[in-house]
Formats: C-alpha cells, sequence, structure tokens
C-alpha cells in the first residue's frame, strides 16, 4: 500500500498543483475586493437616490424604501453574475472543460427565456417604474383606466385599491398607460354654475375671497400651495353660466380641501344672495298657456278649464 502511495507522489507534478492554486487564491481575493468595492458604489448610489428623492419632495420614507429596493436588486445581480464567473474560472483552473458548460448553460436560458418572457418582462418594467419614480406607494393614480391608490410597487406587479375597497393587481409588463394624480402636488378642479341674471364680476370676487378666507384657515391653509385660481366663465350651460377654477393643494389632500371650498362657497352666495340654479323646465300649452298660467296661479284650490261659452263671453 505504501509502495502505491509513493509512486502516486511521485508521478503529481506538485509545481503545477501548488501554482493553480496560488491562482485560484488569487481569483478569489479579486473577486471579494471587486464585491466589496461594487459595494460601497451601491451605498453611495442609495444615498444619492435617497437625497434626490427628498430633494423633489417625495413622502417620508418612500425614498428610502425605492432606493432599498433598487440598490438591493442590483446587488444580487452583481453577485450571481460575478461568482458565477468566478466559478467558471476555478473549473477551468483545475482542468476542466467549461465549453459544455456554456454551452448548456445558454440552451437553458434560452428555454427559461421562452417559457418566462412574461415574467421577465414584468420584472424589467417594474425595474424601470422604480428606478424612474413614475409611481410611489401611498399615490393615488389611474392605470389602464383603474384609480385608486398603490398600495405596493413590486418588480412584478403594481397593486391598487380603489375608493370600494378592491383591489386591483397589475403586472407591470401589461401597464400601457400610468397617471400619477399626487406627483410633487395636487390639483382640484371645480366648475359652479350661477344664474344667468348673476353679475359675474361679483360672483368670482366672492369665490376669491371664499379661496382666500379658506387659505388663511389654520387647518386647511397648510395643505394648500397658494391661492384659489378662477379661470372664469367657462360655458353657457342650460340653466346656469358655469365658471371653473382650481385649487393647487400638497399631494392627495385635493379632495379635503377642495369639499371644504365648496361649502364655503355655498354659504357665501347664500350670504350674498347669489342663485345656484337648478335644471327646471317650463310647460307650454299653446295660445291657452296664459290664461292657464295665470288662474293657476291665483287660485289656491283646483283649478277649472274653462267652457268654450265662458270663453266666448270672456271674449
Amino acid at each position: 500500500m505504501q509502495e502505491y502511495i509513493d509512486v502516486i507522489l511521485k508521478t503529481v507534478n506538485w509545481e503545477i498543483i501548488i501554482f493553480s492554486a496560488l491562482r485560484i487564491l488569487f481569483i478569489l481575493v479579486v473577486a471579494w475586493i471587486a464585491m466589496k468595492v461594487i459595494e460601497a458604489g451601491l451605498r453611495r448610489l442609495e444615498k444619492r437616490l435617497i437625497k434626490r428623492g427628498r430633494t423633489i419632495g417625495e413622502v417620508a420614507g418612500e425614498a428610502e424604501k425605492r432606493a432599498d429596493t433598487l440598490v438591493r436588486l442590483l446587488n444580487q445581480a452583481i453577485r450571481i453574475t460575478m461568482w458565477a464567473v468566478v466559478l467558471l474560472i476555478i473549473l477551468r483552473e483545475v482542468g476542466m472543460d467549461i465549453a459544455p458548460i456554456l454551452a448548456s448553460a445558454g440552451i437553458v436560458g434560452l428555454a427559461v427565456g421562452f417559457g418566462g418572457q412574461n415574467l421577465v418582462r414584468d420584472v424589467i418594467s417594474g425595474f424601470f417604474i422604480l428606478l424612474e419614480n413614475q409611481v410611489r406607494v401611498g399615490d393615488v393614480a389611474i392605470v389602464n383606466g383603474t384609480g385608486g391608490l398603490v398600495e405596493a410597487v413590486n418588480f412584478r406587479t403594481l397593486i391598487l385599491r380603489d375608493l370600494s375597497g378592491v383591489v386591483h393587481v397589475f403586472p407591470n409588463g401589461t401597464i400601457t398607460t400610468l397617471s400619477n394624480m399626487t406627483r410633487e402636488w395636487s390639483a382640484y378642479v371645480f366648475e359652479i354654475g350661477v344664474a344667468y341674471k348673476e353679475n359675474t364680476d361679483r360672483v368670482i370676487d366672492i369665490m376669491k375671497q371664499a379661496g382666500k378666507e379658506l387659505h388663511e384657515d389654520e387647518t386647511f391653509g397648510p395643505l394648500m400651495i397658494d391661492d384659489v385660481e378662477i379661470f372664469g366663465v367657462d360655458q353657457f350651460g342650460d340653466s346656469a353660466v358655469v365658471i371653473k377654477g382650481r385649487l393647487k393643494t400638497l399631494p392627495i389632500k385635493q379632495w379635503d380641501v377642495g369639499r371644504e371650498y365648496r361649502r364655503r362657497v355655498k354659504y357665501a352666495f347664500d350670504r350674498e344672495g347669489i342663485e345656484i340654479p337648478f335644471p327646471h323646465r317650463s310647460i307650454y300649452f299653446g295660445e291657452m298657456s296664459k290664461p292657464f298660467v295665470t288662474q293657476l296661479i291665483n287660485q289656491t284650490g283646483q283649478f277649472e278649464t274653462p267652457n268654450r261659452e265662458e270663453q266666448k263671453s270672456s271674449s
């Protein structure tokens, strides 16, 4: 037995083994240093993303979450790629032919690509949604025609909850239209109708005064970015002159401020005697309309239709 061991030891080229071991150790050390450098770069990238998010006024905590998600994804992708390359180099150093491995990996990757192309599309789309900061958790958005509060932005899906509490899940790859209603600031656009007999300049002054008082309010004032904007007479309706305007508010606060503004305008109109019309119709009975309406107004009892003799005598 000892003789066989001695023969094996004599036939082994220790110089090549030591040299290969040193090269493998050198490769591992270089890979480890490279990973440390990349991690430091990713940490700097994360800090820059957080700083940028705070600069543009992101909701507290959302900049940190978005930056952490992006950096974690990049870190995982770089780690997998680097250590896969290191493993192939080490296998080559020990004398293994890596060409079949590369060919097999290519075939497997192609099969996975065909089978999971929708998944890959969703992940790539989700990555760019997060990278470009298109929408964040807490925003109110309209996705493919469906509006709601954004509850989660993942790499594969985007989740909305509408006003009725229904949760809508959209794969990121299927999102064709995305409208963010609360990016940086929001707006409440209103249309208020008044009677045709009213002086529109006076009505606009009253509406501006109501907006000024709202802006000075301790509760709603801090939610407003600027004073109310009155665009002027927007259209002539069937029974009203429509005046259009806008309130600029902090993100997702437009509905609270808008409802309070409408309430104050209603009280102001009542106080100043401004009529807010409602839809109505007039019934016309031809030539008999005038005596019919006159008799209906004057009588307090039931209306009696005049007969032919009464009509002749009256004529």
